[in-house]
């Protein structure tokens, strides 16, 4: 097999990592990607924004919420080669936008409302995630600090029941469509350390 970098080859190692449900979902995940995302990837990534419905009809083939339980809509036990599966096939067709966009909903905030929810947030949310009817950002990088956490400066005060923030965040992943966005924020008293 060649590259697409001429006059050079790539060796393709044989793997033993994925199942045959692993397989399935490639070629049903590929397929999905070129009926639904390749004829339009250019527009959007010309617009800088993925409509809001390509991840309902991601959610509604099953590609969102690994690990979310049946209860709540989902597939059941976090099986991470999955992940890994929907990485390579936006990698392999060049599809950075949705590819990121997935990540970020599946593999970076998902796993926080898994860990930390209230049985009530779960309730709330995970069923939305799974379809793609509540698509998932994450609120980290500041213009003063990009990503680095130790420099982040907003920040969230308790007032009664509820957090106040002050602070601003930028290059949001799916924040414009996004139904819940997970912020990275201050809590405790001092400043971040200065570098």
């Amino acid at each position: 097999m060649t590259s697409t970098m001429p006059n050079q080859s790539r060796t393709v190692i044989p793997r033993n990592l994925f199942d045959t449900e692993h397989d399935d979902l490639r070629r049903s995940f590929r397929s999905f990607l070129e009926r639904e995302v390749v004829p339009h990837d250019a527009e959007w990534e010309r617009d800088q924004s993925i409509p809001a419905e390509i991840f309902r009809k991601a959610g509604a083939a099953g590609f969102l919420g690994p690990g979310i339980a049946e209860e709540h809509s989902g597939m059941g036990p976090v099986d991470y080669r999955f992940s890994v599966v929907l990485n390579e096939e936006c990698s392999r067709l060049g599809l950075t936008g949705i590819g990121q966009g997935i990540t970020v909903h599946n593999d970076v905030v998902l796993p926080y409302l898994l860990d930390h929810a209230t049985s009530e947030q779960k309730d709330r949310w995970l069923p939305g995630v799974a379809s793609g009817e509540a698509i998932l950002a994450v609120g980290m990088t500041e213009p003063g600090a990009g990503s680095d956490l130790a420099g982040i400066t907003t920040r969230a005060v308790r007032d009664g029941e509820d957090y106040v923030v002050n602070g601003s965040k930028i290059f949001i992943t799916n924040g414009i469509n996004a139904d819940l966005v997970l912020a990275a924020v201050r809590t405790g008293p001092g400043q971040p350390e200065d570098n």
